[in-house]
């Protein structure tokens, strides 16, 4: 009787431990739903005049985390965010941007924690008039400033504050980059709030130019839908999480008196469609000091080279690589850490790629190693052609005859700048970045080749 009570005892007990703990691990599951499901706290109110990011950090503190982290300064073996000149380990980029800014100071990019604080650090704001146009991509709520600029609307600003110099502007703005540049406050849902690109779009959608990225702009077409093609309206969230990295990180150029920001996409958005567009404008950000050939600065064509690439064409977004998701909990974030996927291979590469860490990295870092040694040989060509130029120049040539040489320089310069300056050493889209650094080198020898040729041409001559 004993022995059956105490087993009775302990039939109990176990039955009643197992229930707990699966009454524990059913509150759990439910707590973790309600976590994953209740994902915004309303600690303050925001709008669209709320520039500061420690602000929504209040309401989003995960996100906020990771745009703090931005300030970290990680390198990859070919790019990073250490304030280090460019000039000091390219010395041939002195030659090529002789008589433009770039060749004064050419730093290295860092995080968007540092996009305006590095704008009023350059030299390039110091020592040379800037428009007000830059503060487009380095200041936070630039949308609100355009409209408070405009008296509400968002163009006339935009055009108002183009036009003012960099030096007035600055008294605009206080924040660097921020969470209302993409993100709408009042439903967190991803928008386009820079009017350069919303003007870019509307111009890409009516050419016939490919844009892999942006499958909308495709469908707009067919269905030949009239107006503006506005991404803000047409676009899913996929392609946003690519539009709202493509509000800054494009080729772009400062157009008439007014100093208009534009994204030369007439035409479409390969390098060389490019240049053909700026041609067509007459447009030359400078005269070459040694050459004196018109030239171009190419700026920081992502957007542009990434849409000649694999990803774009797979659907797979910036935010995809750049801001893997994250577990946090039973909560799924978008890391705004945003930072080189090599930097995090788990996250931004083997969710599709089903390689090893390392494995990934040696591909990534072969792509690069192919284009840097490219690239190294199309700066050699197009200093070289510049110093012919140069020595033709001292020897009387006149500019009549140069003409053909320098609008090489201007062809070959161009592609090389538009490799160099985009900022993923070819890795957006490895065989269009080849093709390019390839094109610079032809142009720039057979700008050589003129040269010689009129040379030979004067000695043959009695």
């Amino acid at each position: 009787m004993i022995r059956r009570t105490a087993l009775n005892l302990a039939i109990f007990a176990g039955t009643a431990a197992a229930t707990a703990a699966v009454t524990a691990l059913l509150l759990n599951i439910h707590q973790r739903k309600l976590e994953a499901r209740d994902t915004v706290f309303r600690v303050v109110e925001i709008g669209e005049d709320t520039l500061d990011a420690a602000v929504w950090g209040r309401n989003f503190p995960r996100q906020y985390d990771g745009w703090l982290r931005t300030g970290d300064t990680n390198r990859t073996r070919y790019g990073g965010s250490e304030a280090f000149s460019h000039l000091d380990t390219q010395p041939a980029l002195r030659t090529i941007f002789a008589g433009h800014a770039f060749a004064a100071d050419y730093r290295e990019e860092r995080g968007h924690m540092y996009s305006l604080s590095d704008q009023k650090l350059t030299e390039r704001a110091q020592k040379f008039k800037q428009s007000g146009a830059c503060l487009h991509c380095h200041a936070g709520g630039m949308g609100h400033v355009y409209r408070s600029q405009g008296g509400g609307d968002l163009l006339v600003g935009f055009t108002n504050v183009c036009r003012m110099p960099l030096a007035e502007a600055w008294n605009l703005v206080e924040h660097p980059v921020t969470c209302v540049d993409c993100h709408d406050p009042a439903t967190m849902a991803l928008r386009i709030s820079r009017p350069a690109l919303l003007n870019g779009l509307a111009v890409l959608a009516a050419t016939e130019a490919p844009v892999p990225s942006v499958p909308s702009i495709e469908r707009w077409r067919r269905e030949g839908r009239r107006g503006t093609y506005d991404p803000n309206r047409e676009a899913s969230r996929q392609e946003m999480r690519s539009l709202v990295c493509a509000q800054c990180h494009v080729e772009y150029y400062f157009k008439g008196e007014g100093r208009l920001l534009t994204y030369p996409w007439h035409k479409g958005l390969r390098a060389g469609e490019i240049l053909e567009y700026y041609d067509a404008m007459d447009f030359a950000d400078w005269t070459h000091a040694t050459s004196g050939a018109r030239v171009v600065k190419a700026q920081h064509p992502e957007f542009e080279l990434w849409n000649q690439g694999v990803h774009a064409r797979a659907g797979v977004a910036c935010a995809d690589c750049h801001m893997p998701y994250k577990r946090e909990g039973a909560m799924k974030v978008s890391d705004h850490h945003v930072r080189s996927p090599l930097l995090n291979v788990a996250r931004a590469c083997l969710p599709c790629h089903h390689a090893t860490e390392t494995e990934m990295l040696e591909r990534a870092e072969s792509v690069q190693r192919r284009t840097r040694a490219m690239m190294d040989r199309a700066m050699a060509a197009v200093a070289e052609l510049i110093g012919d130029i140069a020595a033709a120049r001292a020897a009387g040539a006149t500019d009549e005859q140069l003409a053909t040489a320098r609008d090489l320089q201007r062809k070959a310069q161009w592609r090389l700048d538009f490799i160099n300056a985009e900022n993923s050493m070819g890795f957006h889209a490895p065989a269009e970045a080849v093709l390019v650094l390839g094109e610079a080198v032809d142009f720039a020898r057979q700008g050589q080749l003129t040269l010689r040729g009129r040379a030979s041409a004067e000695k043959a001559t009695p």
